[in-house]
């Protein structure tokens, strides 16, 4: 079953579970908008990647709008959020461990003989690909940085 097919039986099922899916279903639906959008726009239909790179976008929309809502006392919205990211992450690949991001930064730095801050972007087009969707970009930017020489 694809990722569309699985949120659309996943859409159903909450529409049925009434009051108790009703957070589940709003995530759902705004979720499959953005697919739509994307395909609209792109004119095409996504594949299961396509659809992991929306899944992930909404995630980090989410995450940073949580830091502003911190920022603003608004305690209600961060634990809405948080909600719906426990939600979005169903649909996510397992996410990779720092350790396990730590052993493949050190692989890509060794492959591409980065050295310093400078290469950090030859390191990252490595790595991107092998971490894609299963890791917080931020984080890996933060290993990265850590792992090379200013």
């Amino acid at each position: 079953m694809s990722l569309k097919e699985r949120l659309m039986t996943d859409m159903k099922q909450a529409m049925k579970d009434k009051e108790a899916g009703k957070l589940r279903l709003s995530v759902i639906r705004m979720v499959r908008a953005s697919i739509k959008n994307g395909e609209i726009d792109q004119k095409k239909e996504f594949n299961d990647d396509e659809v992991l790179d929306i899944l992930a976008k909404e995630v980090k929309m989410r995450r940073d709008s949580m830091e502003d809502f911190r920022k603003g006392n608004r305690p209600d919205l961060v634990e809405q959020l948080e909600q719906e990211i426990v939600i979005l992450k169903e649909y996510l690949p397992e996410q990779l461990s720092e350790d396990t991001i730590r052993e493949l930064v050190t692989q890509a730095i060794q492959e591409t003989q980065a050295v310093t801050v400078k290469e950090m972007g030859k390191v990252m087009a490595v790595l991107m690909p092998k971490v894609k969707g299963r890791a917080d970009g931020k984080l890996v930017n933060a290993v990265v940085r850590e792992l090379l020489h200013n």
